[in-house]
């Protein structure tokens, strides 16, 4: 990998690392629809004009079914889901129970006909992910069922999301995708949006959140991310996903005293080789455009 392959890949494990943290600050104040249509409107206010003057939009109506379908599974479903649960739920914790989204890219990509066969190796690897994530669940929880169903739907939609775009929009340039994702999810959720909005100005480090969320954590993440595939490659961006989590936790304990858990300390690791051995050679892009 060259030096900028590296940066690109640095950058990208703490940007996509601290949206846990972020959104945990931003729910003190603000409701999770509004905090998803800040990102999302304001992610396309900047991303939309970038990807017209590229020339990134044209071609869309014939592909409209599977960009809808990308956006609610990638976006618009996620987004909302993830903010609701980290009502209840740490930022550590919530990052690490999605460290197993590199699994269910790989059972959904076999389910679809798009990997090949399971070997000994990789099924191994299912086995001792989801005994992490059984660990977790179970040392952790604390009894938050609903914010634990949360996380995991939303676990299968970035699982599943970019398999949309591998099967149909793989001719249509990423940025193209993303950017008016963004804008249908805007739409959607401005009604909730003004619906919940709140009756005194927010702290400012709920203000400071939201902010980072839309310009670290969208904005500036996803431009970094397209250059990192075009510099390494998608099966080597992959990686970030591994690295992610970690970072959720070292911020969640660091910044906001979340507790270091025996259940972190144990299921973690179970997590992180599951999805090291359940892809292992594997074909499956999916987790790369994963964003939380």
């Amino acid at each position: 990998m060259t030096r900028r392959g590296w940066w690109l890949f640095g950058a990208m494990c703490v940007l996509w690392g601290i949206p846990y943290l972020l959104i945990k600050v931003a729910v003190e104040d603000l409701s999770p629809p509004l905090v998803v249509f800040a990102r999302a409107a304001i992610g396309a206010l900047v991303l939309l004009p970038i990807a017209a003057v590229k020339g990134q939009l044209t071609g869309l109506r014939p592909h409209w079914r599977a960009l809808l379908g990308f956006t609610v599974l990638e976006i618009a479903a996620p987004w909302v889901l993830l903010t609701d649960a980290e009502r209840f739920l740490t930022s550590s914790l919530t990052g690490l129970l999605l460290a197993a989204v590199p699994m269910v890219a790989a059972v959904a990509s076999l389910a679809l006909g798009d990997e090949e066969r399971l070997d000994r190796t990789r099924v191994l690897g299912l086995v001792v992910g989801a005994a992490g994530v059984c660990v977790l669940l179970g040392l952790d929880l604390g009894g938050e069922l609903r914010a634990a169903l949360e996380v995991g739907l939303v676990a299968v939609g970035y699982g599943t999301a970019p398999l949309i775009v591998s099967r149909k929009l793989s001719d249509v340039p990423s940025l193209g995708v993303i950017a008016p994702a963004l804008g249908i999810t805007a739409v959607v959720y401005a009604p909730f949006a003004a619906a919940s909005w709140p009756s005194r100005v927010p702290s400012g480090r709920v203000l400071w959140s939201v902010a980072g969320l839309v310009v670290a954590c969208t904005i500036v993440a996803f431009l970094l991310f397209f250059a990192l595939i075009a510099e390494v490659g998608p099966n080597r961006a992959v990686v970030v996903t591994f690295v992610n989590p970690a970072v959720a936790v070292l911020l969640g304990i660091v910044l906001l005293a979340e507790p270091f858990t025996v259940g972190v300390a144990l299921g973690f690791p179970l997590v992180l080789v599951g999805c090291i051995l359940a892809t292992r050679q594997s074909k499956v892009e999916v987790p790369a455009l994963a964003e939380p």
